[in-house]
């Protein structure tokens, strides 16, 4: 239990640590060779917010534990709204801006029914993967055309692209970084599996709370600070962003690398809990939004006791 506990930890730790030097060290490639920032922005800083649970999602389906990787792409998007968000908005209330509630407020819930869609049938198909992957592209897109188009482009991928980090360091930390990356998340996997086998607990639950609320952490911190500092749209548009990533993203990896089955709780409980939790912050988001009202302390409350709920199912179910 204690190494199976300590190599969670560990993992989880590299495994956040090594995912901001690689996307450090791919940016400044990217930068030295003249790639546009609006390229590097859209692609490598966005994408690699969901790092993490990317790879620890590809390890978990080749070794065949689906269920542990829906589990955490799910249970990652139930954690940010209501751990995430709502810890931020007791930290300090959160005003909502037009533009996330006709945006990513929208694709955010669109995304969160499809993705029902697919999982409908207890089954994840390969094609189903290249459908995720070319909502994402098709995502990705649509960030690259509201920058270009932007009187002021979005701040945060200029903070995430280096300047001044010389090609070699740039290639030292990519390797070094990706290399990390694997590592961790070999050691997170093998700690999650070692519990749920020797607990008897299910990869579900594994996937979608222990994993789930440590690959959310550094959401909690930029949450959290963009709150202090008051770039709200930024603190909003993070959780908005990672719940849309860790969808089709995240969902497609185990769709394209071993096609498969998964258990009923999956649908039953913790998409069907996602969906709910993500319905509540989509209506608010337009009420208090159209109000002109902030996400306060109360709303903040909301959400916690909401996450409070499903620790409760998830235990009751781990009983």
């Amino acid at each position: 239990m204690l190494m199976f506990s300590v190599a969670i930890i560990v993992g989880l730790i590299f495994l956040v640590l090594s995912a901001d030097r690689f996307v450090a060290g791919s940016a400044a490639i990217a930068n030295n060779f003249g790639v546009p920032h609006i390229i590097i922005g859209v692609t490598i800083v966005s994408l690699g917010t969901s790092a993490p649970e990317i790879i620890a999602a590809a390890l978990m389906s080749l070794e065949n534990r689906i269920d542990m990787a829906l589990g955490n792409a799910i249970g990652s998007n139930i954690a940010n709204i209501g751990l995430v968000l709502g810890v931020t908005a007791l930290i300090a209330p959160i005003p909502v801006s037009k533009r996330l509630i006709t945006n990513e407020n929208l694709i955010m819930m669109a995304v969160s029914l499809a993705i029902g869609i697919l999982l409908f049938n207890l089954t994840l198909a390969f094609y189903e993967g290249i459908l995720l992957l070319a909502a994402l592209v098709t995502f990705l897109a649509w960030i690259y055309h509201q920058n270009k188009t932007a009187e002021q482009p979005d701040a945060e991928f200029e903070e995430e692209i280096p300047n001044d980090m010389s090609t070699p360091v740039a290639i030292l930390w990519f390797i070094v970084g990706l290399a990390v990356l694997i590592f961790s998340a070999r050691a997170l996997v093998w700690g999650a599996v070692g519990i749920a086998n020797q607990y008897g607990i299910s990869d579900a639950i594994i996937g979608a709370t222990i994993i789930a609320i440590g690959t959310s952490l550094p959401e909690l911190a930029a949450s959290a600070m963009s709150a202090i500092k008051k770039h709200h749209d930024i603190a909003i548009g993070n959780i908005l962003g990672s719940n849309i990533f860790n969808l089709l993203a995240v969902v497609a990896v185990p769709a394209l690398l071993r096609p498969n089955s998964f258990s009923a709780e999956i649908f039953n409980r913790d998409y069907a809990f996602m969906l709910g939790i993500s319905a509540v912050l989509f209506g608010l988001l337009i009420i208090q939004g159209r109000r002109g009202k902030s996400l306060g302390r109360p709303i903040g409350t909301i959400f916690v006791v909401m996450y409070g709920a499903y620790g409760y199912l998830a235990y009751q179910a781990a009983m």
